[in-house]
């Protein structure tokens, strides 16, 4: 029995009647369209209207589209739905979650890294006002894993650190900005990224923490958030094998499950133990690590018989919403359970005014505005962090080193959705400060350079090396470490003994591990213009390094801190 007058809810009398009556009223079809949110594929407004009408879907997301058109389909689908909805985005960053036009504000260990809570309550404001102006109500954020494991792809810079009680104090700055601007918050990944190597996109990943390592860490940080009042959490596909067999000690590995199928993780943890009654929502279900675990056609019904209140995104949307409603018929999932999934979205829904018309602020106003931009700039400047320095080159000066070789490291793949990044280069602003930059150009190499020179043909050339690079946090990848040219790795820095160099990584905190021979090395932990600006000023000695690392970027070697 869910209790709608207790927190996450507060639903007075009135209230608990009406989304009572709205469920009493339902059909079998809107309560299983209720139940999903899908990612939004539809563009124009006759599509968009049928989509509605055919699927009744309970939340929809879109990816980031311009601030204008964006509003213009969350209007359109909120007028054409009998039940509104709630309308998604990944906010982990600013409003460029929702809005390509939207701020870039920071990724949240560049917020951690300013040693500032005023940077995360920055974050959630951003977000939250960018999100309010184009209709989006419902955050995907923030992330409350907690980064123990430097391999790991997926969490890294998403992540407050690797301290918990830095992740607990700053992610509240962030919700409490967030639903200042009606914008709902979710929590993820329960119960806990970040200590595998591996990411759930791409296989079942594992959260190993013994019973009491786990109460003692992502433990701690869920019952901080639920005795708070966090409204909904999202369950990844990850395994938690010691917890559930402490729920359930007979159970056999191969039948463990990732936590958002299993009923031990969602029901006998979450609901029972940590007594959480909001809302819950499953990551992506297009994720391998959701797909591989069951038969889909078992796993889509299993996720809400126990636990789940809703299923985000979908394969085939058909078929899933089919694979429901078989699951109903056979059994996999009780009626019971539907009607509490969706009487729990609904009172999430009346709890957090979607019922309610409001006003939103104005995009053009607001989206990617001027004073935005601004506080970006001021959480770069205090974010990006001098974590070696081991030789004297800064500041650097073109009277000192006039001649530049720069080097840029990045994906040698394409494709996938990734932050919407800088357009500013490094090379451009020293140029205009009166550097001669060379960037070296991997598609064109110099092989006289490469098989035939020595060190003294660099140094003639050159007084200063620098490296910068960019391996953005991004899902569907196995690792994010440095990637060099293969051909005698023709890019890589072997010749730091004879030549100064430093190293700049603007979204990856742990590339010390792959070039432990540097001696200057800076993390900037996000890869937008506001960092590049302050990195340049920073390297010339108009603004002082005055950022704190949020995790170990020595990354436990010796080697790293020489």
């Amino acid at each position: 029995m869910i209790d709608l007058k207790s927190k996450p809810f507060y639903l007075n009398d009135q209230q608990i009647r009406k989304v009572q009556s709205i469920l009493d009223s339902m059909t079998l079809d809107e309560k299983i369209g209720q139940v999903f949110c899908p990612i939004g594929s539809s563009f124009e407004e006759k599509e968009i209207v049928e989509f509605i009408e055919k699927y009744k879907p309970g939340a929809m997301m879109y990816r980031p589209l311009e601030s204008t058109k964006i509003k213009h389909i969350h209007e359109t689908i909120q007028n054409y739905s009998k039940i509104p909805l709630m309308l998604a985005a990944n906010l982990e960053s600013g409003g460029n979650g929702i809005c390509i036009d939207g701020t870039y504000f920071s990724r949240q260990m560049g917020v951690a890294a300013t040693n500032d809570l005023k940077q995360a309550y920055h974050l959630g404001m951003i977000a939250g006002k960018e999100a309010n102006a184009v209709l989006c109500n419902w955050s995907f954020a923030p992330i409350v894993d907690i980064d123990f494991n430097y391999l790991n792809p997926i969490t890294n810079i998403r992540t407050y650190g690797s301290d918990k009680e830095k992740v607990i104090a700053y992610a509240k700055q962030q919700i409490n900005a967030l639903r200042e601007y009606n914008v709902i918050p979710c929590i993820k990944h329960f119960p806990g990224d970040g200590v595998d190597m591996r990411d759930q996109h791409l296989v079942s990943s594992v959260n190993d923490l013994t019973v009491k390592q786990w109460d003692e860490s992502y433990g701690n940080i869920y019952s901080s958030f639920i005795d708070e009042g966090v409204e909904t959490i999202m369950v990844g596909h990850m395994l938690l094998p010691h917890y559930v067999k402490y729920f359930n000690p007979t159970i056999k590995d191969e039948d463990i499950l990732p936590a958002s199928l299993s009923k031990e993780v969602l029901t006998n943890l979450l609901r029972e133990k940590l007594s959480f009654n909001g809302m819950v929502v499953t990551d992506a279900t297009a994720m391998i690590g959701y797909n591989v675990a069951l038969p889909r056609s078992q796993a889509i019904p299993l996720s809400i018989e126990n636990g789940c209140d809703m299923i985000l995104f979908n394969k085939d949307i058909d078929e899933d919403y089919t694979f429901m409603k078989k699951g109903l018929e056979n059994g996999l999932l009780s009626l019971e359970r539907l009607n509490e999934a969706v009487l729990r979205i609904l009172a999430t829904k009346m709890a957090n005014g979607v019922f309610e018309n409001k006003k939103p602020l104005n995009e053009i106003d607001v989206v990617g505005c001027k004073e935005h931009q601004e506080l970006a700039y001021q959480c770069a400047s205090k974010a990006i962090t001098l974590v070696k320095n081991k030789q004297d080159i800064l500041p650097i000066t073109p009277q000192k080193y006039k001649n530049i070789r720069l080097y840029h490291l990045t994906d040698t793949s394409k494709g996938g959705f990734k932050e919407s990044g800088s357009q500013k280069k490094i090379e451009d602003y020293l140029n205009d400060l009166g550097f001669n930059v060379d960037v070296y150009d991997e598609n064109q190499l110099d092989f006289h350079e490469i098989f035939e020179t020595g060190v003294s043909y660099l140094k003639d050339k050159y007084d200063l090396v620098i490296y910068v690079a960019d391996f953005d946090t991004a899902s569907n990848y196995t690792v994010r470490r440095v990637e060099w040219i293969k051909l005698m790795a023709a890019n890589a820095p072997w010749f730091v003994q004879d030549i100064p160099t430093l190293f700049i990584s603007l979204a990856n905190p742990y590339h010390l591990l792959d070039v432990p021979m540097i001696k200057t090395y800076i993390n900037g932990y996000s890869h937008n213009d506001v960092v590049i600006q302050s990195l340049v000023n920073k390297l010339v000695g108009k603004e002082k390094f005055v950022g704190v690392s949020p995790v170990d970027a020595f990354c436990g070697k010796w080697d790293t801190k020489r």
